[in-house]
């Protein structure tokens, strides 16, 4: 199956103190034993590096720490899907003709991406904004692991 791992999946597989890890590290394994295929929006690679040196755990995570995270279980799993000017602009109309403001845009973005994957499953723990954003075909593939 051809999965779309948002951010808020990737973070908790990747935390094993993260209260939603052992929900999100099976899927990411299965994506890295080659049981499904995973997809990774380009911009994650950078909100997760920023979501992993931030996590409140002790002791926290070291910028080289969160680089090897990131490789291991982001690059070395998934393939990264670049986002275009198309999709750039796909969501500034999702997030612009829906009227949300803010940082709902970078989920539109990741929506975007996961579209351009042909991701079956889209796993996120932000159920509601995804589901929000999500054009109807899309809605159905959005799940938390």
């Amino acid at each position: 199956m051809r999965v779309f791992f948002d951010t808020s999946v990737i973070v908790a597989a990747s935390v094993a103190d993260h209260p939603h890890h052992s929900r999100a590290w099976p899927v990411l394994q299965r994506a890295a034993m080659g049981k499904d295929q995973g997809f990774v929006g380009a911009h994650s690679i950078a909100e997760t590096y920023a979501a992993l040196t931030r996590v409140p755990v002790v002791p926290r995570i070291h910028p080289s720490e969160a680089g090897r995270i990131v490789r291991d279980n982001v690059l070395r799993v998934c393939s990264v899907v670049p986002a275009d000017s198309a999709q750039y602009l796909e969501a500034l109309a999702t997030v612009q003709e829906k009227g949300l403001p803010g940082a709902k845009i970078y989920d539109a973005l990741l929506l975007a991406c996961a579209a351009r994957s042909g991701a079956e499953r889209v796993y996120t723990f932000n159920l509601g904004d995804f589901r929000e954003l999500a054009s109807v075909d899309m809605q159905a593939r959005i799940a938390a692991p």
